[in-house]
């Protein structure tokens, strides 16, 4: 099998369960941009982050220690930062690129920092926060919310608001809703969405499409990906796979909204790929 297959086949393999093993998998979207990834190595360094972390902690430390002594150690003595200097780097979405080099963005920075704390025993989820992802820790009273972009930084509710209002507006309202735990599959997504409007700015429509082809594993039927698809296909020639796409898109919502103007894309499409025969 040749490595693309073999690392799409894996991430498949793992969006089937649930809940999805969010380091392996993150792993397994960057196997096909690196083809000699070797998953286990990755999987060996998060542990050994974790047992500095734990090496000099007692016995039974309680859990707002162990975040202190976890913070200390990924950004202070192994180094990690967030990349703001050249943020829309590509390598910055790619775990083994970030544990690698000690940098990237908040999504790709978060995912280490639960990876780490889990194996310090610690509850850890992701955040979408409008506009920059962060982690919320839970304890045995209440709960913080780290921002591992910025070092560790602990947000109170202040800075959550002005943030908020930053990327929604003021009449943003800080609510639960805003502060729920992502799902595996929504970080997962969000990390393959993020690298295809990257490659999108930088004009590579092979590799925008293969993170939209990788982000259909985790979401088969998600019509606003089989649109984005579609229009990839078209814009690099591919008529017949598009209108296969927009063929999915009206049997899985006939009566869309725009239904007339996609059957006519469709018929459109199909010609084009008689003409090509």
């Amino acid at each position: 099998m040749d490595p693309t297959a073999a690392s799409r086949s894996e991430l498949e393999r793992l969006a089937a369960r649930e809940p999805i093993d969010l380091a392996r998998a993150a792993l397994a979207i960057a196997h096909e941009e690196y083809p000699e990834l070797d998953e286990e190595r990755y999987l060996r360094t998060m542990d050994e982050f974790a047992a500095q972390v734990m090496r000099a902690l007692p016995s039974g430390a309680l859990a707002e220690r162990r975040v202190a002594r976890l913070s200390s150690v990924l950004f202070h003595e192994l180094g990690f930062s967030g990349n703001e200097a050249d943020y829309y780097d590509p390598r910055n979405s790619f775990l083994n690129e970030v544990v690698d080099r000690r940098t990237g963005i908040p999504i790709t920075l978060s995912v280490l920092y639960m990876e780490v704390a889990r194996r310090c025993g610690l509850t850890v989820d992701g955040v979408l926060f409008p506009g920059h992802f962060l982690c919320k820790v839970s304890l045995d009273e209440g709960e913080l919310i780290v921002d591992p972009f910025h070092r560790g930084q602990i947000l109170g509710l202040p800075e959550l608001k002005r943030r908020l209002e930053t990327a929604l507006g003021h009449e943003a309202r800080l609510d639960r809703r805003v502060l729920r735990p992502a799902r595996p599959r929504e970080i997962l997504s969000r990390m393959l969405q993020n690298l295809r409007s990257i490659y999108l700015n930088k004009r590579d429509l092979p590799r925008a499409l293969s993170c939209v082809d990788r982000l259909l594993l985790l979401v088969p039927n998600d019509a606003r990906v089989l649109r984005d698809r579609a229009r990839l296909y078209e814009m690099l020639g591919g008529a017949r796979a598009a209108a296969a796409d927009l063929e999915h898109i009206l049997s899985l919502d006939p009566d869309a909204a725009d239904s007339g103007t996609l059957r006519a894309r469709l018929e459109r499409l199909r010609g084009s790929a008689r003409l090509l025969n």
